[in-house]
């Protein structure tokens, strides 16, 4: 089975279609590590103008960087701080169009100008962690993009159980 993803041309259509060879990546498969280095890569191919995808995941007390693509990233973020933090601590997805206006954005790669971060949180409402992406381009992620990457994320959380 292949899980190549062609770059998103529709949204609305093509999210879906990485959606399911997102489940197909996971299916059977429990451990977080290995569902969210393959959920990240198949992200990174899929979605143009994204220069960093992946994964940071709550340790009890900051998040600290998991699987991902894309340039070294920061290890640890307090979750008082940056884009990542107020999406772990609002439990609410985080869409910025240009990072260079959040005043505590924390600048992994001086590249990024937009952001979108979804928190991962299990059904309980425990935090697991947070999926973020970055992208070179100001504005690049819409809505269709949160509802994409917000389901995406949703896979991810689903095969933890």
């Amino acid at each position: 089975m292949s899980f190549d993803a062609a770059p998103i041309t529709n949204p609305a259509v093509d999210y879906a279609e990485l959606d399911n060879a997102a489940r197909a990546l996971v299916d059977g498969e429990s451990d977080r590590v290995a569902n969210a280095a393959n959920l990240s890569a198949l992200v990174y191919q899929a979605l143009p103008q994204v220069n960093w995808a992946g994964f940071y995941f709550f340790d009890g007390d900051e998040l600290v960087v998991g699987p991902f693509q894309g340039k070294p990233a920061c290890v640890r973020i307090p979750l008082d701080r940056g884009v990542c933090g107020a999406a772990a601590r609002t439990r609410t997805t985080q869409r910025v169009a240009d990072v260079h206006a959040v005043p505590d954005h924390i600048a992994c790669d001086a590249d990024s100008r937009s952001e979108i971060v979804v928190p991962l949180v299990d059904d309980d409402g425990a935090l697991i962690g947070v999926f973020d992406l970055d992208s070179p381009v100001p504005d690049r992620f819409d809505d269709d993009d949160q509802a994409g990457l917000e389901a995406l994320a949703a896979t991810f959380v689903a095969s933890l159980r």
